[in-house]
């Protein structure tokens, strides 16, 4: 029985899939039912009325359509590995796209009749139904997996920091239904333990292993000393039949989401992807930051002024302070921020941070600093092109030359603009605080870089980031 609901994985799809039919047109007849027959019957048939054989007849292209859609977003892969919350997010994403698809078809026959808000109303229901046929599954899933059924052997073949990795998400995951049955190596003794997980021979005894057919899946974790046994090893699992994974023992290295091109045949694999490398992408950025940041200069200009005022009646010297960062491509530029502390020698300056009660900071310029006024005149950066609105804050030559010895990846930052806010600053990373974690922050929105995620950063910088407890 076990090896039965094993072996047809594959009829859960099929399950999900009709599953997921009958709830798109449950929804679809329930959106129906709460505009035209329930909460909303506003509508009399007659003139402007569609009718029920209309509306229900659509169904023929809108199942199909929807369900196509599903499958666009992955939403028929393995449930092994996926978050529900993905699923829910992708779910969204594909009822959103057959809204705008749906009403869009509508206009472009003419029909002015057919129920724009049922459309809606059916989009939000079925995101719903198909989220909770999705949670349900997954429960029974889990359920039969800790009986033992549905579960999947696999076999690791190398002992490396991989290794450990792999099978240190399998035992916090255990609805994935993996069991790993052991590890073979040449370099770590028999019976060396990890997590449970022991050393059950030498990479030779595969020629044993292999031909009991017990496995569901053999994952390659070598360390990198033993590549050169890569390409038998590859061999004798596919030689086998038996399911072969790769994970390399370079994910230090290799990003979670490497970028691959196909160079005439030949694949090569980009050690960072870098979206905002792309024309695309870096012209439609720059054109909000030029936009947004004239906007903002408009917004804020009487905070400015009161600013200027303030900090010329309270200390003497200019208004605004120049330093040096070093910014996109390793470029200096200087950045401009309102004077908050007393005039200094340049000797001063490079010092370090400011500190807590640090004397040099103007009674005014504290306030600024809290209210992260001080940063208003990088507008001007903005609009020349030194900064963008979002990305990695920038920093003194000094400390550039410092951290990028010290900090594994740390130049990385400097392959996008610099910016006034950033990822790492609305999660509490500014000041004061661990510069390690501050260029995690920056290499997951270098990586990760979205016009979606700038809108979301300037969004929750209303909230987050202006009040700066750590600014001194």
């Amino acid at each position: 029985m076990r090896s039965l609901i094993k072996d047809n994985q594959k009829y859960f799809n099929r399950l999900q899939l009709m599953l997921d039919a009958i709830a798109i047109a449950v929804s679809y007849a329930l959106a129906w039912y709460i505009k035209f027959g329930g909460l909303f019957n506003l509508v009399e048939e007659g003139v402007g009325y569609l009718s029920r054989r209309t509306y229900f007849g659509a169904l023929v292209f809108i199942v199909p359509g929807y369900l196509l859609l599903n499958y666009v977003m992955t939403l028929y892969t393995s449930e092994r590995s996926s978050s529900l919350k993905k699923n829910c997010f992708n779910l969204v994403k594909s009822n959103a796209m057959g809204t705008v698809f749906f009403i869009a078809v509508l206009y472009m026959i003419r029909e002015q009749n057919f129920s724009r808000t049922m459309i809606v109303i059916f989009g939000g229901i079925n995101v719903v139904a198909q989220t909770g046929i999705r949670w349900m599954l997954r429960e029974i899933l889990r359920k039969m997996r800790k009986k033992g059924y549905n579960v999947k052997y696999v076999l690791l073949v190398g002992y490396s920091r991989a290794a450990e990795e792999y099978i240190q998400r399998i035992k916090q995951n255990p609805q994935w239904g993996y069991v790993v049955r052991g590890i073979l190596d040449d370099r770590i003794p028999r019976g060396t333990e990890y997590r449970g997980v022991k050393v059950i021979g030498k990479i030779d005894n595969l020629l044993i292993i292999l031909p009991q057919n017990r496995l569901d899946e053999i994952a390659i974790t070598l360390a990198l000393e033993n590549y050169d046994r890569l390409e038998e090893i590859v061999g004798l699992c596919e030689k086998s039949g038996v399911h072969t994974k790769f994970i390399p023992d370079y994910n230090s290295v290799i990003p979670s989401k490497p970028y691959t091109e196909d160079l005439n045949g030949l694949p090569v694999i980009n050690i960072r992807h870098v979206p905002l490398s792309n024309t695309l992408n870096s012209v439609t950025k720059r054109v909000v930051d030029l936009v947004g940041g004239c906007a903002a200069f408009v917004l804020f200009s009487p905070v400015m002024l009161v600013s200027v005022i303030l900090i010329k009646a309270t200390s003497k010297g200019p208004v605004i302070f120049k330093q040096e960062r070093v910014g996109l491509h390793n470029q200096p530029f200087k950045m401009y921020k309102f004077r908050t502390m007393e005039v200094q020698k340049k000797s001063a300056e490079k010092k370090g941070w400011t500190t807590k009660d640090d004397p040099r900071v103007t009674r005014v310029g504290k306030v600024l600093r809290k209210m992260s006024i001080d940063e208003l005149p990088q507008l001007f950066n903005v609009i020349k092109g030194d900064m963008s609105l979002v990305g990695p804050r920038p920093e003194r030559p000094f400390f550039v030359e410092k951290f990028k010895e010290e900090i594994p990846r740390y130049m990385i930052k400097h392959q996008v603009r610099p910016g006034m806010t950033g990822w790492a600053q609305i999660n509490g990373y500014r000041g004061d605080t661990s510069i390690r974690k501050r260029i995690d922050c920056d290499l997951y929105y270098i990586e990760n870089w979205t016009l979606g995620l700038d809108f979301k950063i300037l969004f929750l910088t209303v909230f987050k980031g202006f009040i700066n407890k750590n600014a001194y």
